[in-house]
C-alpha cells in the first residue's frame, strides 16, 4: 500500500531494536495505526552498515525511504568497564548520530514524529527516589557513565528546542535498565544481568566454588524487560507528546545482592558470590517515577522480574546450543 505509514528504526540490528522490530511486524502482535494500516518498518542495522556519525548516511537514508516516523535506537553503551575505558567514543558516537538525525529530520520537514530513547544515566548522581523527569538537570550524572548520560541529556534539550523554533514532533522516552533476549552477552561491554548469566554459567561449566562481582552488591536497581519498553516505544508513535523526558519503567527497584541470588536459582548454581568493593558500585539507587508514562502514554509494565529473567536464561541456553557460544557475542550498535 502506497499510503502505509512508514517508521525508520535505526539500531534495529540491536538488542532493544529487534524487539521494536519484532512487536511491529509480526503476527498477531502486528501494530496498526488509529487508521488500522499496519506500518511499514524500515530497518537500519548497526554501524557496520549505517554510520549514523556521518552526515552523508543520514541525509541518504531521509532521501532513500522518506518515513514518517524516525525511533532512534542505535546507541554507543554498555557497562562500568567499557564506560570507564571509551568514554570520549560514547560522548562522541551518540551526541553525532543524534544530532544529525534531528538536524536532518528538521530539514526533511514532513516526518510526524522523531522518537528518540534515551537513558536513565543521564539522571544525576544522587536524584531523590523515585526518579522524577523534572529533576533530571538537578546535578551531574555519576562518574563512571556520565559521557554517556550527558550525550542523550544534550539531545533531549536538542529536541525541545526544535520544537519551540521549528515545530518538529517528537517523544523522548528514558527506560531504565533493560534485560530481555538477544541482550549484549560480550563480556566487555556487557550490562549486568547478562554479565551476571555469564559469570554464573562458567562458574557452573567450570565447576567453581565462588563468583566474584564487582562492588558492594548493596546498590539497587530497576529493570525493565525488553518488550515491555518496546510496548512503550510503539505506543508514543500515535499519542500525541511534547518532547519532554518520559520515564519508562517499573517503579520497583532490587539489590544487585538479591539479583544476584535470584538467578543462581533460576540457574541452578549451588556457589557463593564473592563482592570485591576495590570495583565502584555506580549510581547508588535507581528506581523511576513512572506516572507521566502512565497519563501520557497508558503505559504500565507487564512482565515481572522474576519471569522475564527466567525468560532470559532459557533463551540463553537455547541461543548458546543452538548458534554457539561466541555468537552471543553481540558488538554495539
Amino acid at each position: 500500500m502506497a499510503d502505509q505509514p512508514k517508521v525508520l528504526i535505526t539500531g534495529s540490528s540491536g538488542f532493544l531494536g529487534k524487539a521494536v522490530t519484532n512487536k511491529l511486524t509480526t503476527k498477531p502482535h502486528a501494530w496498526l495505526d488509529t487508521n488500522g494500516k499496519k506500518y511499514k518498518v524500515i530497518p537500519l542495522g548497526g554501524k557496520k552498515f549505517w554510520d549514523l556519525t556521518n552526515q552523508k548516511y543520514v541525509d541518504y537514508a531521509m532521501s532513500q525511504y522518506q518515513p514518517d516516523y524516525i525511533i532512534h535506537l542505535a546507541a554507543a553503551c554498555g557497562g562500568i568497564g567499557i564506560n570507564r575505558e571509551q568514554p570520549g567514543k560514547f560522548l562522541y558516537d551518540n551526541l553525532a548520530m543524534g544530532m544529525n538525525l534531528i538536524e536532518t529530520a528538521r530539514k526533511y520537514g514532513n516526518l510526524k514524529k522523531f522518537i528518540m530513547v534515551g537513558t536513565v544515566c543521564a539522571y544525576p548522581k544522587f536524584t531523590p527516589v523515585p526518579f522524577k523527569e523534572e529533576d533530571i538537570w538537578n546535578g551531574y550524572p555519576e562518574e563512571t557513565n556520565a559521557p554517556y548520560g550527558i550525550a542523550k541529556k544534550t539531545l533531549m534539550e536538542m529536541l525541545i528546542a526544535y520544537k519551540n523554533q521549528y515545530g518538529l514532533e517528537s517523544t523522548n522516552l528514558i527506560p531504565v535498565n533493560m534485560y530481555g533476549p538477544n541482550d549484549n552477552f560480550n563480556p566487555s561491554s556487557s550490562h549486568v544481568i547478562p554479565a551476571l548469566i555469564l559469570k554464573i554459567d562458567k562458574a557452573i561449566q567450570n565447576n567453581e566454588n565462588t563468583i566474584e562481582l564487582w562492588g558492594s552488591g548493596n546498590v539497587s536497581r530497576e529493570f525493565l524487560y525488553v518488550d515491555d519498553c518496546a510496548d512503550a516505544i510503539i505506543k508514543s508513535l500515535e499519542v500525541d507528546t511534547t518532547p519532554h523526558p518520559i520515564n519508562i519503567g517499573t517503579c520497583s527497584e532490587i539489590k544487585i545482592k538479591e539479583l544476584a541470588n535470584m538467578l543462581i536459582k533460576i540457574m541452578g548454581y549451588e556457589g557463593k558470590i564473592v563482592y570485591n568493593s576495590d570495583f565502584p558500585d555506580g549510581q547508588p539507587r535507581r528506581c523511576l517515577d513512572v506516572s507521566r508514562a502512565a497519563k501520557v502514554l497508558n503505559f504500565q509494565a507487564q512482565t515481572k522480574l522474576y519471569d522475564g529473567l527466567k525468560e532470559t536464561v532459557s533463551w540463553y541456553y537455547r541461543f548458546k546450543k543452538e548458534k554457539g557460544f561466541e555468537d552471543l557475542f553481540d558488538s554495539i550498535q
